[in-house]
């Protein structure tokens, strides 16, 4: 699908040139036996960019979140979340299946919960109801169009978490969209998370692989679990040296994603039957409602498609994202098709 114009996610992005060189040289050891020297290489490098002690290199970001709510909690635990947050929403329930934890979600103004709500969620355990062990964030927010969650809030959260005695969990996947956005270097968000997942397979182009950051003693519990998830890996050096360059080469260009999603939410907005305020699209995520007498959603993807641009569906209506494998070209196709199908 090289002539279409993908939309749909950033993890749809491919891998540089200097990727695949880089992976087509990498040393590789056995990693499981703990002997791959580019594996050891990104995880140091990760743990510096954010701040911590250690990390470990994991399949995906699902697997990240599953090792952290495991290590946080006890079986019968509470974890607070957000109520449209993929952990949530879009993890096929794996705090129920692999923690045995009960899930409370709360509302919020678009990713950001009230810290006095949490406060008064959080429960001490008796023969009725579980004890709340964990608190986790998204940053940016996937479900509510990339939005982020200022570090204010996330330092009010953090400040109750620790009053009580919890761990906060970040899920990052994005935490460098949300970095640019908010003008605020990733390891001060890092900073305020007990631990924190972030994907190098998404917007940083890596073709494979997330990161977990946190405490020494959490990442070598971590490695443990990883391997009892089926999540060891033996000469891993190979994907690892893309995520190495992912994250020395491209951090600094996804502030062109986020810049690239305000302009075409800027633009489409003014169509007739596009319910969208471009004023809350803080990353590379737009999620928009289609409200028109002649078209349903189905039938104006379908309309896109013939145009060979690709998007999805979504809670909320539509979902397009912005990366590295779309530029301006393929925004000024999206405008130009809107135009075409909805008239102005």
């Amino acid at each position: 699908m090289t002539d279409y114009s993908d939309f749909r996610s950033d993890t749809v992005t491919r891998p540089t040139k200097k990727m695949r060189e880089c992976m087509a040289k990498a040393v590789v050891g056995d990693d499981v036996l703990g002997d791959d020297p580019t594996a050891q290489e990104l995880e140091k490098l990760s743990a510096e960019i954010m701040g911590k002690e250690a990390a470990l290199f994991i399949p995906s970001g699902i697997m990240g979140n599953a090792i952290a709510v495991k290590i946080w909690t006890q079986e019968l635990d509470e974890v607070i979340v957000e109520e449209r947050s993929h952990i949530y929403n879009m993890e096929s329930t794996q705090m129920t299946f692999i923690s045995r934890v009960q899930p409370r979600p709360l509302p919020s103004d678009r990713g950001a919960m009230d810290p006095h709500v949490v406060e008064e969620n959080i429960r001490k355990p008796n023969v009725h109801i579980p004890r709340t062990s964990l608190i986790c964030l998204e940053n940016s927010h996937n479900n509510w169009s990339g939005s982020v969650v200022g570090i204010e809030n996330v330092r009010s959260i953090k400040e109750i978490a620790d009053r009580h005695n919890l761990k906060l969990h970040m899920d990052g996947a994005r935490i460098f969209n949300a970095s640019h956005a908010a003008g605020i270097p990733v390891k001060e968000f890092a900073e305020m998370a007990d631990s924190l997942m972030f994907c190098l397979s998404k917007g940083l182009s890596a073709p494979i692989g997330s990161m977990l950051v946190g405490p020494k003693d959490f990442i070598d519990f971590g490695r443990r679990i990883r391997k009892v998830l089926g999540g060891g890996m033996r000469q891993v050096g190979i994907i690892a040296a893309a995520g190495i360059v992912a994250l020395t080469d491209m951090t600094e260009r996804i502030k062109e994603d986020n810049a690239r999603a305000k302009r075409l939410a800027a633009a489409i907005a003014k169509f007739p039957g596009i319910v969208l305020n471009p004023d809350e699209i803080d990353t590379n995520i737009i999620i928009f409602d289609l409200d028109h007498p002649q078209y349903g959603i189905p039938d104006f993807l379908e309309k896109l498609n013939v145009q060979r641009i690709l998007a999805l569906p979504t809670r909320g209506g539509i979902r397009f994202v912005t990366h590295k494998d779309v530029d301006d070209t393929d925004v000024d196709k999206v405008i130009a098709a809107f135009q075409s199908i909805l008239g102005s």
